[in-house]
């Protein structure tokens, strides 16, 4: 009996030695779901043997022995790959997933009727299924590349072409340039004066090229550049970039602090568009960003624009949100500022009564709100504002890129977009829809503001509108599910409304993000509600102080006769 029982536990000792992945896999599997690519439908961005899925989404898989997987098709007219979790011991569209125990995906090619199919799975590696790789496939593969040869090619021969067709272009105009000049010396010769271009037409010619020959038109840079010194980068958008630096007053080293937006050639428009906005006297205010100038700097291919404003050390709303609590007093303060620019620039008039042009911001979110002191705010970043005046026609606004706001490549203010901005049904031609959208994002705005006040009871972690609900950037088909279908809105939980004034605060942002435009509260009507808040903790203050003055006068007299009583 001995010697059968011996090979036995030998055969099983080797039968486990053999394959220990599938146990080591199951068992990290045990302790943790994976995190996975999951998309329906998306088309692959390839190159050599690697592949990206281009899925925007993800999730936590539900079952923690599912792993990731991804599934290509290919047929005569497109490719497009799925992800998703599943479970690697069942069928998925009649397919099983082979190797799985591994963090790369690896493709594998399956027989199937309906053109070329791959499938892979992995674990334990956060979204593993978004790089595809074919190493093992190579035959499959370079079928795949010999069809993309014609649109490689093309997209090769692109960036000469057009630098050809540039080259053409600028030697046209400087021939042209000096065929003006020849014509205007012998105009000038003969007695006759040389016919002038119209001044419109001339403009838009010295303008393009400003930009395509560095030649730039006369006054547009100014007489002498600011003595600045560029000292770190703080901030970095889609457009510019935001630096900290030291604006010199006198050789002895006295310096000013500013902030220097930077632009690179390309985005010459959006300089253009916010030095515009920002030159526009009436737009000083106290709750807006301070504007000191505009330049441009340097020359051809290094050519930058810049916008030179005031700095302010305690950074956006957003970041210092994330590190203070604020009390109802610094709540206040900092949301009635906010409120105060908005309503500023949605004003026809200035402060002082002088008639302006209103003002939509377009993109107010938290990011984009400066802290200039611990009880007050200035809005910041004009990039894509726009005068509304009633001068222009429902092209010009159809043209500034509102109508088609849904579609911004802007990632993070998806998040930030009224209804009618993701529904795509803005009303071009009525002004106030335009003051009704900035409405809807400064109402987000001002619940971050509470979401961190003392009185909600258990202040919790600082998050974004919708952040328990969707990642930090959240694209705008996602958006569209929670506003519009499901008319979701940031979550106010009962706990705030225990406060008098956050009841109020919170019914005021009610109104402000109403899913109907019309329906929400100007801006100016949200200021007067900031101004009776602070008039009824006025009265609040007041009432205290009386009651305990009263108090403080009754209670030696009650002492007075207390103390008669004992010697009676």
């Amino acid at each position: 009996m001995g010697h059968w029982r011996r090979p036995a536990l030998l055969s099983l000792l080797l039968l486990s030695l053999s394959d220990p992945a599938p146990a080591a896999g199951s068992a990290r599997r045990s302790l943790k779901t994976n995190l996975c690519k999951w998309c329906d439908s998306t088309a692959p961005a390839c190159e050599d043997k690697v592949c990206y899925s281009n899925c925007n989404l993800n999730s936590y898989c539900e079952d923690p022995f599912e792993i990731c997987v991804a599934i290509w098709r290919q047929d005569n007219e497109s490719i497009r790959i799925s992800t998703l979790c599943h479970h690697p011991q069942r069928p998925i569209e009649n397919l099983m997933v082979p190797n799985y125990n591994s963090s790369r995906c690896v493709m594998s090619h399956q027989p199937s009727q309906d053109g070329l199919t791959y499938i892979c799975g992995c674990v334990d590696e956060q979204e593993c299924n978004d790089k595809l790789i074919f190493e093992n496939h190579t035959n499959g593969y370079s079928m795949l590349q010999s069809k993309e040869v014609i649109p490689v090619a093309a997209i090769s021969l692109l960036p000469p072409l057009l630098v050809a067709v540039m080259i053409t272009v600028i030697f046209y105009l400087c021939r042209t340039q000096k065929r003006r000049k020849r014509a205007k010396a012998w105009g000038g010769k003969q007695g006759q004066p040389p016919a002038l271009p119209e001044p419109g037409k001339a403009a838009e010619r010295e303008e393009k090229l400003s930009v395509l020959m560095d030649e730039s038109p006369a006054g547009s840079r100014p007489a002498e550049l600011l003595p600045i010194e560029l000292d770190e980068m703080v901030g970095k958008g889609q457009f510019a970039e935001v630096w900290r630096a030291k604006l010199s007053h006198s050789p002895s080293g006295q310096y000013e602090t500013v902030a220097v937006k930077i632009f690179p050639c390309e985005e010459y428009s959006s300089w253009k568009n916010e030095s515009q906005i920002f030159t526009d006297s009436s737009l000083r205010h106290d709750s807006v960003l301070r504007f000191l100038t505009a330049e441009d700097r340097g020359a051809g291919p290094r050519r930058e624009y810049w916008l030179i404003t005031a700095y302010h050390s305690r950074g956006n709303l957003k970041d210092y949100l994330s590190r203070h609590v604020l009390s109802w007093r610094d709540l206040q303060k900092m949301a009635g500022s906010l409120v105060s620019g908005v309503a500023h620039l949605h004003s026809d008039y200035t402060a002082c009564g002088r008639p302006k042009i209103p003002i939509a911001h377009r993109d107010i979110k938290s990011t984009n709100v400066l802290v200039k002191s611990e009880q007050e705010c200035v809005l910041c970043d004009f990039g894509i504002a726009i005068r509304l005046d009633p001068a222009l026609t429902v092209d010009d606004f159809a043209n500034s890129g509102q109508a088609s706001m849904s579609t911004s490549p802007l990632p993070a203010t998806a998040a930030y977009m009224a209804p009618e901005v993701l529904e795509s049904r803005v009303n071009l031609e009525d002004l106030e829809s335009f003051k009704q959208m900035d409405v809807y994002s400064m109402a987000l705005v001002l619940w971050e503001m509470a979401s961190r006040c003392e009185v909600v009871g258990e202040v919790k972690n600082y998050e974004l509108p919708f952040g328990s609900k969707v990642q930090e950037q959240p694209c705008v088909d996602t958006m569209r599910d929670i506003v519009l279908h499901g008319r979701g809105r940031p979550e106010i939980p009962s706990s705030w409304l225990v406060h008098q004034g956050m009841r109020f605060l919170c019914d005021t942002i009610t109104e402000c993000w109403d899913h109907d435009p019309e329906a929400r509260l100007t801006a100016h009507c949200v200021a007067e509600r900031f101004n009776l808040m602070a008039q009824m903790d006025c009265d609040d203050i007041l009432n205290n102080n009386m009651d305990n003055q009263a108090s403080k006068t009754a209670s030696p007299a009650g002492e007075h006769q207390d103390s008669d009583g004992s010697r009676n």
